[in-house]
């Protein structure tokens, strides 16, 4: 199910940014990438599996900003593609400022969707801030990287510069984002490898110091077991 969404989104999310551009030029593009900001900020607290792989939402949104960047590179020129990218982490501050605003007013008896705005947004202000950063920095990277790669074909330049700054952006904000976190379950694994560890050190102590017990029990009878026929042959 996850697998033809992601199919469908891909297929809508692309379809919207052309159809804008088509009716509205550049400053369709620039609608685009002020909402496509804005909602993976919020996508990607979301987590999900595909084909038995974990991944968060808004990558989708992510690479559609770069398609417009690269559009507005190519149609318009490198100045509106850079402003795109101004555009795009404005609308991230501002929705950063206007979520935690929200979360500043007191609630009524009557509210039930404060608490979850608060896991919301609390959890998205850290991953807005680390987007912001990766955002404006994979995104200039895509401006002049595609600027660069003049003697290429257009759907060359367009996938090289998407891929390429797309995992820049994933893996710097997936570090800034989700680090501490993924830091923190390290190290709970590794303390449960060093529990399961210690038990099985303590198993194999237990076994040997019964084995030790064994050993000498038998000794003892063997020794006692001398000493009686020693004692019948003397009697002898």
């Amino acid at each position: 199910m996850n697998l033809l969404l992601l199919f469908i989104e891909i297929i809508v999310y692309f379809g919207v940014l052309l159809l804008l551009n088509k009716f509205f030029k550049k400053e369709g593009v620039y609608v685009w990438i002020a909402i496509a900001s804005i909602m993976a900020n919020i996508q990607v607290c979301k987590s999900i599996d595909i084909l038995g792989i974990s991944a968060t939402l808004g990558n989708v949104l992510f690479a559609s900003n770069f398609l417009a960047t690269d559009i507005l590179n190519e149609l318009y020129g490198k100045k509106s593609a850079k402003k795109g990218v101004v555009i795009g982490g404005v609308a991230i501050i501002i929705s950063i400022i206007m979520t935690q605003i929200t979360l500043l007013f007191i609630p009524n008896e009557f509210d039930f969707v404060q608490e979850s705005m608060k896991t919301l947004f609390d959890f998205n202000l850290r991953v807005s801030l680390s987007s912001l950063f990766m955002y404006i920095l994979a995104n200039y990277a895509d401006v002049l990287l595609y600027a660069k790669l003049k003697n290429l074909k257009l759907w060359q330049k367009n996938n090289l510069c998407t891929i390429l700054c797309n995992c820049l952006e994933n893996f710097g904000f997936v570090f800034l984002a989700f680090g501490e976190q993924n830091l923190m379950i390290g190290n709970e694994l590794k303390r449960f490898h060093w529990r399961e560890t210690d038990l099985i050190s303590k198993d194999d102590n237990e076994k040997r110091s019964i084995d030790c017990i064994n050993e000498f029990i038998k000794m003892q009878r063997y020794i006692n077991e001398n000493k009686t026929n020693n004692r019948q042959l003397r009697l002898f």
